[in-house]
């Protein structure tokens, strides 16, 4: 059995455009897609659903679609749902969000708990239909990124698009080193960032020969070099690692800078 790609709908428009988004992922990676919608009530539900659905037919009418609406708050729903999902994939506010709100709740929550790949649908039309034919992946020291690396490589294996990745490292606080020392001699003092680049990239390289890859190492601000890369992107991959001893994931203050203020869609990838 193959699992769907889910996305949750609260008849929002920013849910809509998370169905016609998620429409042609499903396409993409030829699994089914299937649309939730956590109600309180029965009212007005059919319609609501049977719009997403005609929106998601139009954006990809060859998607295999089901639905399914479940009395449950969402973010509770949707994180099980995730449990058995290739992804989720949400929209960026929904209907009962306050106005000026940059990210609704539910996205938030679903981002911070769910066990698969979060997909928030951000940025205008120009993002969201690979218009810049590019992927950014935040590679990050350490263990953290891995399976986000995987996760990027695969999207620009099926969207036929480059791959770019990108390490952000400042000087340690406190330590300025020998005089003379430039920042990135401090940095190569420990482990150089472009190997840091190297490293995180050689594996899936090599089962994703046909992607091409570039790499950019800045020194500066994560959240500043991950939001500049992405202006010209279609997607954000960025990792999340697991909390010790606590449910859900560590999102740090980069994650919640990119999902606040990306302009394209992103994917919080969970360390696996």
């Amino acid at each position: 059995m193959v699992v769907p790609l889910v996305v949750g709908i609260d008849g929002s428009e920013a849910s809509l455009e998370a169905v016609e988004w998620a429409a042609d992922e499903a396409v993409r990676h030829e699994v089914p897609l299937h649309l939730v919608h956590a109600a309180a009530t029965d009212h007005e539900t059919p319609s609501l659903v049977a719009v997403a659905s005609e929106r998601a037919g139009k954006s990809a009418p060859t998607v295999r679609l089901s639905s399914e609406v479940v009395h449950e708050d969402a973010a509770s729903a949707l994180v099980g749902k995730g449990r058995n999902a290739f992804a989720l994939v949400l929209g960026s506010r929904g209907l009962g969000d306050l106005a000026g709100l940059l990210l609704g709740s539910v996205s938030l929550a679903v981002a911070a708990h769910a066990d698969c790949p979060v997909v928030v649908v951000r940025g205008g039309l120009e993002h969201r239909n690979g218009r810049f034919g590019s992927v950014v992946v935040g590679v990050e020291d350490g263990q953290g990124s891995g399976t986000a690396v995987d996760f990027a490589f695969r999207e620009s294996h099926v969207r036929r698009c480059r791959l770019v990745a990108v390490h952000a490292w400042n000087v340690p606080v406190g330590n300025p080193g020998p005089p003379g020392f430039s920042g990135y001699a401090l940095q190569a003092m420990g482990r150089p960032p472009a190997q840091v680049l190297a490293d995180a990239l050689r594996s899936p390289a090599e089962r994703y020969q046909d992607v091409s890859v570039s790499s950019e190492v800045v020194e500066g601000p994560a959240r500043r070099a991950l939001l500049e890369a992405a202006s010209g992107a279609d997607l954000l991959v960025v990792g999340a690692r697991r909390r010790h001893g606590h449910v859900g994931l560590q999102l740090g203050l980069v994650n919640h800078a990119v999902l606040h203020h990306a302009p394209c869609p992103i994917a919080v990838v969970p360390q696996v």
